[in-house]
């Protein structure tokens, strides 16, 4: 009998802003803690607090196929073992949103 073990992986994040009053003013940034996300297998851990933050997984089609609020306090989030394939996963602060890529 063999076991695969699966590793964690960090998510690198990309950082994107969009001011729906000047979508053009890149000016008006402030500095915004990118957060420290791993996946293992399904499962979402989160090193630095999301906390109220939306969280989306878009297909190569860009369209949503799976978003939550992150709850106060979470610390890890199981994504739906529905969804496999490549999607890009954002996480939404305001104007500010973090993006980046995963496979499931």
């Amino acid at each position: 009998m063999s076991s695969v073990s699966v590793m964690a992986r960090t998510i690198n994040f990309n950082v994107g802003y969009e001011d729906p009053q000047n979508p053009k003013d890149d000016d008006k940034r402030t500095l915004t803690l990118v957060p420290e996300v791993d996946l293992e297998d399904y499962t979402l851990t989160f090193y630095t607090p999301c906390d109220g933050c939306v969280l989306r997984l878009v297909d190569e089609n860009d369209n949503v196929v799976y978003s939550t609020i992150i709850s106060t306090g979470t610390t890890s989030l199981v994504l739906p073992s529905s969804l496999s394939g490549d999607y890009e996963i954002q996480i939404i602060q305001g104007n500010t949103y973090f993006y980046g890529d995963i496979s499931l």
